[in-house]
């Protein structure tokens, strides 16, 4: 059996079987993760993986995930005991200004600059609701790029803004196309590959030197500066779903 949406799948939540596959975004709001478990016990398959929704909808689940790719030091903290490890690390490596990402913000609404990671603490230590969140070195100057990558297509672009850090497009920035390299385009599969994602918005940022990191990764994301329209790839995406649902029956 293959369910195709969230109405379906709750319909037939107690009649699916080892092998029966769900293709969507799982919903169940505030259950959905215990949903997945559920599911993935059940030998119920889930298409995007269960890995990649969960990965798409939390950056610190990305950075715990994914932080080998990441910018060095990157780190997620869940609670004052992290911070505190992270006061130590950063003042180690002799690290000043810092950005943090909150877990569920798009768009660039989420992130902040900081002069230091004491800064951090001392904010983060008056507000309890502030955890999960994301910390990380600021890097100055640097490239960033959009990637789409969905199957054969792939597509990318910069985001620039001169008189914003955040360069995210509905921050203000501009865009322009860009054509990835062999390393970074390794580094998308790479990506891909870890988190089971069968198509993927990356954000990848350049340093003046050269050196590529992922910033974000998701299933879905903004394509203002993207030459294909959402339709398009949308379709793109269900045909790669599609495909996965009825090689694995």
């Amino acid at each position: 059996m293959i369910i195709r949406s969230s109405r379906e799948l709750r319909e037939h939540y107690d009649e699916l079987k080892p092998g029966d596959c769900f293709i969507g975004m799982l919903g169940f709001r505030n259950i959905k993760y215990r949903v997945f478990v559920d599911l993935l016990e059940r030998g119920i398959r889930i298409l995007p993986s269960a890995i990649s929704q969960t990965l798409s909808s939390s950056k610190a689940a990305q950075s715990h995930v994914l932080r080998q790719w990441m910018i060095p030091n990157t780190l997620t903290i869940t609670g004052r005991a992290d911070l505190m490890r992270t006061i130590n690390i950063y003042n180690e490596h002799n690290i000043g200004p810092v950005v943090t990402k909150e877990d569920r913000f798009d768009c660039g609404f989420g992130i902040h600059k900081w002069d230091d990671i004491e800064a951090v603490y001392n904010h983060a230590s008056l507000n309890a609701n502030t955890y999960p969140f994301v910390v990380q070195p600021l890097i100055s100057n640097y490239t960033d790029i959009r990637a789409i990558v969905a199957g054969d297509y792939c597509e990318a672009y910069t985001r620039e803004n001169q008189y914003n850090f955040r360069m995210n497009l509905t921050a203000g920035g501009r865009s322009r196309s860009y054509k990835l390299n062999k390393d970074q385009l390794a580094l998308c599969h790479d990506v891909m590959k870890r988190g089971r994602f069968p198509y993927a918005h990356i954000d990848i940022l350049v340093t003046d030197n050269g050196l590529n990191y992922v910033s974000e990764i998701s299933l879905k994301g903004g394509m203002k500066g993207a030459i294909i329209d959402r339709k398009k790839l949308d379709a793109i995406k269900m045909g790669i779903l599609e495909k996965m649902g009825g090689q694995e029956l």
